[in-house]
C-alpha cells in the first residue's frame, strides 16, 4: 500500500494565492543584527547632525555665507523655528512633539522588523528626527521652543532656491525616501513581500 504525499507547492499555496510571500525563517522579534544597523544609522546620523551644527555655530554664524563646492552649495547658519520652507513658525512646541512621537514609534516598531532597508531607512529617520529634535529641547528660546540651526543652502545663499536645511533634514529625507520605494516595491518591514497577482490566462 502506497502512501502519497502532497508536492512542496501545497505548503506554500495559500500564501502566494492571497498575493504575498512570508518571509523565510523568520524569528518572533528583530534579529540582533537589524536592531544594530537601525541604532547604528540613527547614531551616526545623529552624531554627524550634532558635530556639524556644533561646528557652525561656532565658526560661521554671524559671519557672511562660505561658497563650497563651487558654489552647488553655501554655508548659512540660519536659526529655524519652524519647519521646511518656514511652515509652522509659531508652532515650535507641536514641531518637538511631533518628533517625539516619531522617535516613539519608530522605537516601538523596532523589535518587529526583519527587513535590513526599513532598518536603514528608519535608521536615517529616528537620526534625523533626534537631530532636530535636540535642538528644539536644548537650544535658544527654551525647552520645546528651541530653534532648529539650519546651514545648506542650495545654489544660493539663504535659501533663495531651496529652504535651507542640515543634516538631520537630510537624514530624513532619504529614509523616508527609502521606506516609500520599499513599500512601492511591495516590502513590508516585517520581511513580507507583496507580489502582483497575475491574471489568470484561459
Amino acid at each position: 500500500m502506497s502512501t502519497e504525499h502532497p508536492p512542496p507547492e501545497q505548503a506554500s499555496s495559500s500564501s502566494e494565492s492571497a498575493g504575498t510571500t512570508p518571509p523565510a525563517d523568520a524569528p518572533k522579534g528583530a534579529s540582533r543584527k537589524l536592531l544594530a544597523l537601525l541604532f547604528g544609522v540613527a547614531a551616526i546620523g545623529l552624531a554627524l547632525d550634532v558635530v556639524t551644527k556644533v561646528a557652525v555655530v561656532a565658526n560661521l554664524e554671524g559671519n557672511p555665507p562660505v561658497k563650497v563646492l563651487g558654489g552647488l552649495f553655501y554655508l548659512d547658519v540660519l536659526r529655524n523655528p519652524g519647519a521646511a520652507f518656514s511652515m509652522a513658525t509659531g508652532l515650535t512646541w507641536l514641531l518637538a512633539l511631533l518628533a517625539i512621537a516619531v522617535v516613539g514609534v519608530i522605537v516601538w516598531l523596532a523589535p518587529k522588523l526583519r527587513s535590513p532597508g526599513w532598518a536603514v531607512g528608519l535608521g536615517l529617520v529616528l537620526g534625523g528626527a533626534c537631530g532636530n529634535l535636540g535642538d528644539r529641547l536644548f537650544r535658544a528660546p527654551g525647552p520645546l521652543q528651541g530653534h532648529v540651526v539650519d546651514f545648506l543652502s542650495f545654489l544660493a545663499p539663504g535659501g533663495q532656491v531651496f529652504p535651507v536645511f542640515n543634516v538631520a533634514d537630510s537624514c530624513i529625507t532619504c529614509g523616508g525616501i527609502l521606506v516609500v520605494l520599499l513599500s512601492l516595491l511591495g516590502r513590508d518591514f516585517d520581511g513580507t513581500i507583496h507580489r502582483k497577482q497575475k491574471a489568470d490566462k484561459s
